[in-house]
């Protein structure tokens, strides 16, 4: 599998990440053996993870998985702080404590004395934004990670964040939402990584799994939007222009001999700006599907053709500015 740059950074990752979100929850330690296997077979090495999925649940598989057959050598681990469980729901606290405890917590599920890029997971706008890079700058310097970012900030937050991160700790990475459903962050969270130097780590490239076709007659039972802990993740994809979006993306796959699923993902992965696609998958065959999309690559005539179609409005002021 091809790797990348993040960004600027001198990390580099393979263009496809191995999701995890759904690890001990959904997805058990048997068949979470089998996924990160394949993974590696594929020359696959990015782990994305955070210590809000499953309560920590999804890092302490890993590091079960890490602890037999799997060297810690042969796998990078991103994992993200900042979410923290309250018997109301998930609450965003971005506060150094609560990062850097979160991040001690991380590393002992994990079986590691580091990360590779550790990542806050949401922006706190309660948290002074230098107090969260502050947190950080602290990860970098005491060796608990080798890189760090920011996860599903806004554009000006992203760009604050890392001009406060000057000259160190440095980002390197933005993990956001994009896919032929989701653009919005082209309008200015991808422009301001750009500037900045950060390297986009691209979350649900497949639309929550809408684009890959599954949904466009019924619900099957086996999918996330029939999971009592998912249905509301993907619920919001089920709409007349998600589905407008899918036929779309199907009439190209029909085209090019392709899989709706190839076509998604390889639209994302090779996008300006990108740094490696996030995959998720329920089960060991459906990570291969996405695993096998490698040797795609989309002629421009496609590419421009899906631009059109999903293009993100745009209004004032970015219109002015593009």
């Amino acid at each position: 599998m091809e790797r990348r740059r993040v960004g600027t950074s001198g990390l580099e990752v393979s263009r496809l990440a191995l999701g995890t979100m759904t690890w001990s929850r959904d997805t058990g330690a048997d068949e979470a053996g089998a996924q990160l296997d394949a993974f590696l077979d594929a020359g696959g090495t990015l782990l994305d993870t955070a210590a809000a999925y499953a309560d920590g649940g999804a890092e302490a598989l890993i590091g079960s998985l890490l602890g037999g057959t799997v060297s810690r050598r042969d796998v990078q681990i991103c994992t993200k702080a900042g979410v923290r469980r309250t018997p109301e729901g998930g609450v965003v606290d971005a506060s150094r404590t609560t990062l850097l405890q979160t991040l001690d917590a991380s590393l002992e599920r994990l079986g590691t004395d580091y990360v590779d890029l550790w990542l806050v997971h949401a922006f706190d706008a309660a948290t002074p934004l230098e107090e969260t890079v502050h947190a950080l700058e602290i990860a970098v310097l005491s060796g608990r990670a080798r890189y760090v970012g920011v996860s599903n900030f806004p554009g000006w937050a992203t760009a604050w964040a890392a001009e406060l991160a000057r000259p160190r700790p440095g980002l390197a990475a933005v993990q956001a939402e994009y896919s032929l459903l989701e653009r919005g962050v082209e309008r200015e969270v991808l422009p301001a990584a750009h500037a900045l130097g950060l390297g986009l780590l691209a979350w649900s490239p497949l639309g929550r799994g809408v684009l890959t076709g599954k949904y466009r007659t019924a619900i099957p039972a086996d999918s996330r939007a029939a999971s009592e802990h998912l249905a509301g993740f993907v619920e919001p994809y089920l709409d007349e222009r998600a589905s407008a979006i899918v036929e779309a993306v199907a009439t190209a796959a029909s085209g090019l001999d392709r899989t709706p699923l190839e076509v998604a993902l390889a639209w994302v992965r090779d996008a300006p700006g990108v740094a490696a696609a996030i995959v998720g998958a329920r089960t060991a065959e459906q990570l291969i599907l996405s695993l096998e999309t490698e040797d795609v690559t989309l002629p421009d005539a496609i590419r421009a053709a899906l631009d059109e179609v999903t293009a993100p409005h745009v209004g004032y002021p970015e219109r002015r500015a593009s």
